[in-house]
């Protein structure tokens, strides 16, 4: 009986090592890597502004807590550090939109603390001048997504009083917004926005406290909207689409990298995940080694993702971090 007993014991240990083998071979290691950059020499605080011109990321305005701000800082990504440029010259705000088109940047949109707002100005990088230009054709509002793709620029979506959809192209030449063809998919706003290869990639967002899942490609080509597959969808008959989705969110930060979309933070979060165009898969990746955080920043520069400031309650950061993609993540490079 003894002997019996002492077997039954280490047949029950052999199982365990296998099973726990298994289990640690089923856990996938997540790819990609976040090194820390040189802080943001500004105040530290969320729903800022950027564009991107060159090798210069540009960000302006948003909200530390207690003001909102219309300072103008420029990141030079070839020697990680920051340059105070001119004051953006309308009044602050946060949660306006922004895009880069010939060269020039442009800021509009937004909220002061007490009105939604419609101007619109131009920054020109080599006067270090800001101009204002024709205010925004649709209704004033905030949290709307702003973007340049094929050499058009857009603003659209956003919360005026109600939720939106609508779209609008601001032609440089003449000055002047056209509206333009909507998406025919949910009303929303603090949507994120990446570009591949000169098509737009729009969803994530909020709508009366709902999580919009539908997900959409914008040619400018053609001025047409395509729908491609739900961030949240679960198909039983694909297994490489989607039972651990967790994408879903707003005021998240997107940006692309080698042809591929990345959409991360939101709601003090820290996952990012991965969008291939070529499978309209998504893969998850490290997740920001920094703070959880919403209502950051994302933008790439040279095929560099960024991702910087924003806020979890009531803690505002002025931290900025570089994603790497293809690194293995590694806790002593920071």
């Amino acid at each position: 009986m003894t002997i019996l007993k002492g077997r039954t014991i280490i047949t029950m240990l052999l199982m365990g090592l296998v099973f726990v083998g298994c289990s640690n071979d089923d856990d996938e290691e997540l790819l990609g890597n976040w090194i820390k950059k040189s802080s943001f020499d500004g105040p530290a605080r969320s729903s800022a502004t950027s564009f991107v011109i060159g090798s210069y990321a540009y960000v302006s305005t948003g909200y530390t807590g207690d003001e909102y701000l219309k300072d103008l800082w420029a990141y030079n990504s070839d020697g990680d550090y920051w340059e105070q440029k001119a004051d953006f010259t309308g009044v602050a705000r946060s949660s306006a939109s922004g895009f880069e088109l010939d060269g020039k940047g442009y800021i509009g949109l937004g909220y002061d603390g007490t009105n939604k707002l419609k101007d619109f100005y131009q920054y020109n990088p080599n006067t270090n001048s800001w101009s204002q230009k024709a205010d925004f054709t649709g209704t004033a509002r905030y949290s709307a997504v702003g973007f340049q793709v094929g050499g058009k620029a857009y603003f659209g979506t956003g919360y005026d009083g109600n939720y939106l959809k609508d779209f609008y192209q601001y032609d440089a030449n003449s000055n002047s917004w056209s509206q333009v063809n909507g998406f025919s998919g949910n009303k929303r706003r603090n949507a994120t926005v990446f570009i591949i290869d000169d098509k737009a990639y729009l969803g994530t967002g909020i709508n009366n406290g709902v999580y919009q899942v539908d997900f959409w490609m914008f040619d400018p080509s053609t001025d047409t909207w395509t729908k491609k597959r739900d961030i949240d969808q679960d198909d039983n008959d694909d297994e490489t689409y989607n039972d651990d989705y967790a994408i879903t969110r707003s005021n998240a930060s997107a940006f692309s990298i080698n042809g591929l979309g990345y959409v991360a933070c939101g709601e003090s979060s820290k996952t990012i995940w991965e969008y291939n165009p070529a499978t309209d898969v998504w893969k998850e990746k490290t997740a920001l080694e920094g703070s959880g955080r919403t209502d950051a920043i994302g933008f790439s520069i040279n095929q560099r993702g960024f991702i910087l400031l924003g806020r979890s309650g009531s803690t505002y950061y002025d931290d900025a971090w570089e994603f790497k993609p293809l690194e293995e993540q590694n806790d002593n490079d920071n």
